[in-house]
């Protein structure tokens, strides 16, 4: 097999080898933000970070590497094992400087980070060095729009077969193409990401912000991280700075190719079923949160505004927080956990199940019910006027089905640890944990609320819900297919 230069494995170290390389580039801008701020022990450890990464992930894409056309499995193979290689290397800023001198919490951090679960074992972001805090927020913002993309666009090398990559890293049924090669459409995303992160930092600076809260902010609302540079998440900032992360929020969840078309023609936000059905469920949540949080001595619009914050942060998946919904009655927590098996549309940087998903399995179900009234009719899926093909269908379904099951063996396995370890996680704990890893949320209920974090959780438990952060992130068949025996036949 190791003669067959041009093989999987050959291929694989190609991609993964230029992925890790370029995620050096970041370490070593994290490394001169620790130099503006004065942190020169920082900025060197992080730049030997930042050194060793570049190296191994050249050594490589150089020296093991071979070029040669990608296909649909191995384009899957290779994005299920870059995001687990590049997570590990991710780790070393948080070693080397020593601010997480646990192997365990270090790798969580930065799964967390580059899946933009935004789940933390940080209790107080401000005992960190600001180049370490910039380098949590810059892992979410690689990660939201996605590393392979970026990798895709600006390494021509990789070109052959980035359709390959991009459909095993991007959500929804395939990648959306603005252009007829994907290249040039990755490029166009990126920019358009970069161009809206700039407009946020330019709203947040009216607020009650700086310059390095700003743009740490906007690196996790646009890529639906949740990342923060305060113990209290948002709450500490005024009504302004949190409406204007509402509007943000709610566009990161949205497609990202839809606001680039939508930038020519408004009216495809309008036409488009998977943003009205989006829109639709943000909508409804707001108000059901609203009718929960309203009640004798509440001020209206700090309801208004919690309720449409919460609803967007937890259906985005972006996990900040003004308020500790984890307090919250009941029934409203019930209703926070529902909602974080939903997910923003296809094609943005929210995880869950996402929208598109949702619409299918509701006109999917539809469709079964009327065929049991009328057993002789002939009934199709519709979802926005278009007929769902039965092999998107049936993928929808099978997704779903993967989703549970990972969601019900998760919980079982933390629960399992726990009671092991003699740790005291409860039952919510344990459930919104999970749904809150492989959902990308972070933040969930109970000992890993809002105003909480994941530092108690079992070193075990930690671990597996690292692996539920990637899982989610890339959709579980990436992830899946690895332990396939067909992948790895010649």
């Amino acid at each position: 097999m190791t003669g067959r230069k041009n093989g999987i494995f050959f291929r694989l170290a190609l991609i993964i080898g230029a992925v890790v390389a370029s995620s050096s580039v970041a370490m070593a801008l994290s490394a001169v933000v620790a130099l503006l701020y004065g942190e020169l022990r920082e900025a060197g450890l992080i730049g030997l970070a930042a050194l060793t990464t570049g190296v191994a992930g050249m050594f490589a894409w150089r020296v093991w590497g071979r070029p040669g056309p990608i296909s649909a499995r191995e384009g899957f193979a290779a994005v299920g094992l870059a995001w687990f290689v590049m997570s590990l290397f991710g780790t070393l800023p948080y070693l080397f400087t020593g601010e997480i001198g646990s192997f365990t919490d270090a790798f969580f951090e930065t799964a967390s980070g580059f899946t933009t679960t935004g789940a933390s074992i940080v209790a107080d972001p401000r005992t960190l060095s600001r180049g370490i805090v910039f380098w949590r927020s810059l892992t979410q913002w690689m990660g939201g729009m996605g590393i392979i993309v970026l990798s895709v666009a600006v390494l021509p090398l990789l070109g052959v077969g980035g359709v390959q990559l991009a459909r095993a890293e991007s959500p929804g049924p395939a990648p959306d193409r603005l252009t007829p090669r994907f290249q040039e459409t990755a490029k166009r995303l990126w920019l358009f990401y970069a161009a809206l992160t700039g407009l946020q930092v330019l709203a947040l600076l009216p607020g009650d912000m700086d310059l390095f809260q700003a743009v740490n902010h906007a690196f996790t609302t646009l890529s639906t991280g949740g990342f923060g540079t305060e113990p209290t998440s948002l709450a500490g900032f005024d009504a302004y700075t949190q409406w204007v992360v509402i509007v943000f929020m709610f566009l990161a969840g949205a497609s990202f190719a839809l606001h680039v078309r939508a930038l020519r023609d408004p009216g495809a936000y309008l036409r488009n079923a998977e943003f009205v059905l989006y829109g639709t469920i943000v909508a409804g949540a707001t108000l059901l949160i609203l009718g929960g949080l309203l009640g004798p001595g509440v001020d209206l619009a700090t309801a208004v505004r919690e309720a449409a914050f919460t609803a967007l942060t937890i259906v985005t998946t972006t996990g900040f927080a003004t308020a500790d919904f984890g307090a919250w009655r009941p029934a409203l927590q019930i209703l926070i956990l529902g909602l974080m098996f939903l997910g923003g549309m296809a094609g943005s940087t929210a995880g869950g199940v996402k929208t598109f998903r949702i619409g299918i399995l509701g006109k999917a179900a539809h469709a079964d019910l009327r065929r049991i009234v009328h057993p002789r009719g002939v009934f199709v899926t519709r979802f926005g006027g278009r007929t769902v093909k039965d092999p998107i269908v049936t993928a929808v379904q099978s997704f779903f089905l993967f989703y549970i099951v990972l969601f019900v063996a998760g919980t079982f396995l933390v629960a399992f640890i726990d009671a092991n370890t003699r740790e005291s996680l409860d039952f919510l704990t344990s459930v919104s944990a999970v749904a809150a890893s492989i959902g990308n949320i972070g933040p969930g209920l109970g000992e890993v609320g809002p105003t909480a974090n994941y530092l108690a959780v079992p070193d075990a438990a930690k671990w597996v819900l690292a692996v539920l952060m990637i899982v989610g992130r890339l959709e579980i068949f990436p992830v899946l297919v690895l332990f396939t025996r067909d992948l790895w036949r010649r």
